[in-house]
C-alpha cells in the first residue's frame, strides 16, 4: 500500500503564494498518476490537478490554472503543487492522492486508490 504524507499547508495572505508538498513512502511514485484535491467546509471535495506518471502531462482544473503548478520527482518520491496568487476561496484541506498510471486524465476522486490525511490551507482576505 501507498502511504501518502502531506505538508507546507498554513495560513496565507490574499494574493500569496505556498507550495505543498506530498510525500510517498512504502511504494514508489513512478508507475502512478497524482492528483491534488481540496475540501472546503460543506463542499465536495474537488479536483485540483493531476500529472501522469512521467511529470509530462499536467492537468488543471479550472479554479487551479493558470494559478496553481503541479510537478512530481519520482527519484525522491514526491509530489507538489505551487499555489500562487491564493484567494479566500482556495481556503480548503488540500489532500494528495495517488492511482495505477493509466492513459486518461482522472479527475473524479473515486478514480484515486490511495489518500494522504489533508492539510489545512487558510487564506486570509
Amino acid at each position: 500500500q501507498v502511504q501518502l504524507v502531506e505538508s507546507g499547508g498554513g495560513l496565507v495572505q490574499a494574493g500569496g503564494s505556498l507550495r505543498l508538498s506530498c510525500a510517498a513512502s512504502g511504494r514508489t511514485f513512478s508507475s502512478y498518476a497524482l492528483g491534488w484535491f481540496r475540501q472546503a467546509p460543506g463542499k465536495e471535495r474537488e479536483f485540483v490537478a493531476t500529472i501522469n506518471w512521467s511529470g509530462s502531462y499536467p492537468f488543471y482544473a479550472d479554479s487551479a490554472r493558470g494559478r496553481f503548478t503541479i510537478s512530481r520527482d519520482n527519484l525522491k518520491n514526491m509530489l507538489y503543487l505551487q499555489m500562487d496568487t491564493l484567494r479566500p476561496e482556495d481556503t480548503a484541506v488540500y489532500y494528495c492522492a495517488a492511482r495505477p498510471s493509466s492513459r486518461v486524465v482522472v479527475v473524479t476522486t473515486a478514480g484515486y486508490d490511495y489518500w494522504g490525511q489533508g492539510i489545512q490551507v487558510t487564506v486570509s482576505s
